[in-house]
């Protein structure tokens, strides 16, 4: 059979994946007698994991089935926020402040700084995590069932982009994970620790935990203000 003619339209968010002439517009397309819904959509730009839902003709159709001459085809993203039951997060190498800073929060998250995209995504498959990355290309292999891209450069925004869209600000558990290593933290005794502290820090500070996956000790510093208030922030408290 020929290819056939067919036209797409994005909608919302999907947008920022496509070429500044196919933004917010439909478009005509010339689909392969053997390209599914989702191999056309990734190839105009955008991966399987920003899409909730297609629309063929006017009637909901799943990404795998196939197009036939004239279809006209709808793509819309995720509904806001996106609610997942146990929020747990792949952050690729690129993306490590964010990682800490999820992790401050409480929020169970892998990450390797030389991870590579094979052992990303496999990671995110075999453990149902999230993936979080800027990397298109990266969202865009089969096994990733759950990601998202990234859109700021600044750990801050990338931040509150994150805890926006999977609304995380009423899951908050601050100070209980290692920023370092994702680790379980625990409270211990000062004596337990005293000969490992600063000087300043051993006569000044009385409360402390250790992670238990690699040891290291945490007190509230001088960033521990700081924290309270981007989590402040983030919860919407000022």
């Amino acid at each position: 059979m020929p290819a056939r003619s067919v036209s797409f339209r994005f909608h919302g968010e999907l947008n920022d994946f496509l070429s500044p002439q196919r933004r917010n517009t439909r478009f005509p397309h010339t689909a392969g007698e053997t390209d599914t819904i989702k191999h056309i959509v990734e190839s105009l730009g955008v991966p399987h994991t920003e899409v909730e839902s297609v629309a063929v003709n006017g009637l909901a159709r799943s990404a795998s089935e196939r197009l036939l001459e004239g279809d006209s085809v709808d793509v819309f993203p995720h509904a806001m926020p996106v609610l997942v039951e146990q929020p747990r997060f792949v952050v690729d190498g690129h993306l490590g402040r964010l990682a800490a800073y999820l992790r401050m929060l409480g929020f169970d998250s892998w990450y390797d700084r030389l991870a590579d995209d094979p052992l990303l995504a496999t990671v995110a498959s075999r453990e149902g995590r999230v993936l979080l990355t800027r990397d298109v290309g990266l969202l865009k292999r089969r096994e990733v069932e759950h990601g998202y891209c990234v859109r700021s450069d600044k750990p801050h925004d990338q931040l509150r982009e994150v805890a926006t869209r999977f609304a995380l600000s009423s899951r908050f558990t601050p100070f209980r994970r290692c920023m370092e290593c994702n680790g379980p933290l625990r409270g211990v005794p000062k004596q337990e620790v005293a000969d490992q502290l600063p000087p300043h820090t051993r006569q000044t500070k009385t409360e402390f935990s250790r992670c238990v996956a690699c040891g290291k000790i945490y007190w509230r510093g001088s960033h521990y203000a700081r924290m309270l208030e981007r989590i402040k922030e983030l919860s919407g408290q000022r």
